[in-house]
């Protein structure tokens, strides 16, 4: 018997081989025997049901929780394969939901990009069946095929109170998901983004990490949002990234517990690191965003977490075939469930956090400057106008104010005083969903001469 340790969010890629044969109804009974004993060992969490009465291996497994499930020998070698976000299917990364199955991202580029689904879209039918109560490799099953089928989906949108449903035609093609994205922000702040716990996801962003501190990064943002987890192995290493984060996370399995220590790493991210979390950061990634929290290792900024904190291990049955089972339970050093309650962040946000974190770590390059104090601003025409105090009327000086945009880089623009307004008109259009920052330098440095800020967030 071979256990994994693996807590990871379905990249669709499987192929369900159905057992049909009298000699595979016999073996059946020899799995349900072996898969019996281990859940009686190791399983954590409730039994719905009277699990010595189970007959079958479909039996059984309804009666654990959603996260526990049973993998032939082909769907485990699928699933293992899918490590490398390489697959055909529909091009969406999913979780289980008590409404369907939710979308947690949708890869660009793929047949879910191109037929308008969105992160957050639920999933009720595949061609015009329910899969509500269904799992993840279920859903998966009738997403995937072969390259250029096509499949119909039944969607919900997550944000609609009404039961509005909406049936798109979607081509499955072959997509691959990129696990590490980064780029050098205004302000010398890096980002880099994780999409899932994958094996060598610690090295990916440890690589992002150099390389943007040589492009002169000297603060950091790292993106957790709708990373469904992954290895906790990787979330082991990730924590050693953090120069204050000793503890990786606290283990409770069915008859011990464990402090699992953070991976020590030779690069580390600066102590004022802030982390970005949404409803869809999931296991791996509350694990390692609860971490950092509890040993204030890290700023976390967004939405409380998705909660799942359990964690699954993988064991292999005699004929090949795997048992994916909760094993755990698992909090940060401070011991706060995270199971059904998710982790919650430091400073919670009602826009996508990334404007908050670019902006705090923009002010944080500034001490000396001071918030504006009145700053009414207004749009129109293509300019922004914003309100000076009349103290600050005479200290302006067009050549030292910038216009950023908030997780992105300076707009270029042209500004102009009139009485005590400032004129800012951009070369290009703005949009009413960034969110912007305003630096009004000092003309000239010194004690007596200190700058301002502002925050720019159009009102709907």
């Amino acid at each position: 018997m071979k256990k994994f340790i693996w807590s990871f969010v379905f990249i669709l890629g499987f192929f369900l081989l159905p057992l049909t044969s009298t000699q595979a109804a016999s073996q059946e009974q020899s799995l349900v025997k072996e898969i019996k004993e281990i859940i009686q060992n190791t399983y954590v969490g409730t039994i719905n049901g009277n699990l010595e009465k189970a007959t079958s291996i479909a039996e059984i497994i309804d009666m654990l929780d959603p996260y526990s499930t049973y993998f032939t020998k082909q769907e485990f070698e699928d699933y293992m394969n899918s490590i490398n976000l390489s697959t055909i299917g529909i091009g969406v990364v999913i979780e289980e939901h008590e409404d369907g199955i939710h979308i947690l991202q949708v890869i660009e580029g793929s047949g879910a990009f191109d037929a308008g689904l969105e992160a957050g879209d639920i999933i009720i039918a595949i061609n015009g069946e329910s899969i509500i109560g269904r799992s993840t490799q279920e859903t998966s099953s009738l997403l995937t095929g072969n390259e250029g089928s096509q499949v119909k989906v039944t969607l919900k949108d997550s944000n609609e109170i009404t039961t509005t449903k909406t049936t798109k035609t979607i081509t499955r093609k072959k997509f691959t998901l990129p696990n590490v994205q980064s780029e050098l922000l205004f302000g010398h702040v890096g980002y880099i983004s994780l999409a899932s716990f994958s094996e060598d996801g610690a090295q990916l962003v440890k690589k992002a990490l150099v390389d943007l501190k040589k492009r002169g990064a000297k603060s950091f943002i790292l993106d957790l949002q709708n990373n469904g987890g992954g290895y906790v192995t990787t979330a082991e290493e990730l924590t050693g990234l953090f120069p204050s984060a000793k503890v990786a996370y606290l283990l409770e399995e069915a008859h011990s517990s464990y402090t699992i220590p953070a991976v020590k790493q030779s690069t580390k991210f600066p102590v004022n690191t802030r982390i970005l979390v949404n409803r869809y950061s999931a296991s791996a990634s509350e694990m390692l965003s609860a971490s950092l929290k509890d040993q204030k290792a890290a700023i976390l900024y967004g939405e409380t977490t998705y909660g799942k904190g359990a964690m699954q291990g993988f064991y292999m049955l005699h004929d090949g075939s795997y048992l994916k089972l909760t094993v755990g339970k698992f909090t940060g050093p401070a011991q706060q469930t995270i199971h059904e309650v998710g982790v919650k962040p430091n400073i919670q946000t009602t826009t996508a956090p990334i404007f908050q974190a670019h902006f705090d770590a923009i002010k944080e390059q500034y001490p000396q400057y001071k918030k504006l104090s009145s700053g009414q601003t207004a749009f129109q025409a293509g300019k922004l106008t914003v309100k000076l105090p009349s103290t600050l009327v005479s200290q302006i000086d067009k050549g030292h104010i910038q216009l950023i945009a908030l997780g992105a880089d300076e707009v270029v623009a042209t500004t102009k005083v009139e009485g005590q307004t400032l004129i800012i008109t951009p070369t290009s259009l703005l949009s009413p969903d960034q969110e912007y920052m305003l630096l009004i330098h000092p003309k000239k440095q010194g004690k007596t001469q200190k700058g301002y800020y502002h925050y720019i967030k159009f009102e709907n």
